[in-house]
């Protein structure tokens, strides 16, 4: 086997086997308690509900962007099979419009599941359309489905033992923050089939300004009661899903497949 494979499947090992050192993750309660609280247009909780609104216009565009990017119209993919992770990715982020808007009408355990399963929809497949461009395409495309399911499962997991008084994170940051690990490796180990791939790299750090923003939640509303840090979280993570678009709409195939 390729050493940088190795090394990539003893990173994730690595990974798993830290967190699970751990005890279980229980989801903390005032994790439900935003800054912003305020109902306006008869929303409640308004800015945080429709600043969800740009996960669908990304989701869509995305979406129409891979089911027309055909071979008959000029494919920007090396085999058309690859657009089926990004459609799924896409796919994912234009349900988490409707499932974090929902969590934000009514913020609890039951709605934060509809708001986690598209997230976990989104960050595995992408994880396979790196795994399809930069490692094997046929692998890649078999992982979706299953990899798919697993970061779905690791929300429903964490649902049930929530429920049964004994919440269980790990599961789910293993998807969440794993994909991530996952996708930096895969980026630095193995070698690029496309141009743009520094549009990669912004994206993440695009998605990790949105998580600072989220923590920054309660700082930021505090600075003049106008929008809080999760609103502004929503809309950067809405922008890192546009620079992937972005990315394949630019790029194209490299001539040779560098070493």
């Amino acid at each position: 086997m390729n050493r940088r494979l190795w090394i990539l499947l003893a990173a994730i090992f690595v990974a798993v086997f830290v967190v699970y050192l751990f005890p279980a993750i229980p989801q903390s309660e005032a994790y439900h308690n935003f800054a912003d609280k305020r109902t306006l247009l008869g929303i409640a909780n308004c800015l945080n509900v429709i600043s969800n609104a740009p996960f669908l216009v990304v989701g869509l565009a995305g979406m129409g962007f891979a089911l027309r990017d055909t071979a008959e119209r000029g494919s920007r993919f090396v085999d058309s099979l690859g657009r089926w992770p990004y459609f799924a990715f896409f796919v994912g982020v234009a349900l988490t419009a409707f499932g974090s808007a929902w969590y934000h009408l009514r913020p609890n355990d039951h709605t934060l599941v509809w708001d986690r399963i598209p997230m976990a929809i989104g960050f595995m497949s992408l994880a396979a359309a790196l795994v399809a461009e930069r490692i094997n395409l046929e692998t890649g495309v078999r992982l979706l489905l299953p990899l798919i399911l697993l970061g779905i499962a690791s929300v429903i997991y964490w649902d049930v033992t929530q429920a049964r008084g004994h919440g269980d994170l790990r599961p789910y940051a293993i998807a969440q923050f794993g994909s991530l690990l996952v996708l930096l490796l895969i980026f630095v180990l193995f070698p690029a089939r496309y141009t743009r791939g520094a549009d990669f790299v912004v994206s993440l750090g695009i998605y990790g300004l949105a998580k600072i923003l989220e923590a920054a939640d309660k700082p930021i509303f505090a600075l003049g009661n106008v929008v809080s840090g999760h609103t502004l979280k929503h809309i950067s993570a809405a922008v890192s899903a546009y620079w992937i678009l972005r990315m394949l709409r630019l790029r194209a195939p490299f001539r040779a497949h560098p070493a």
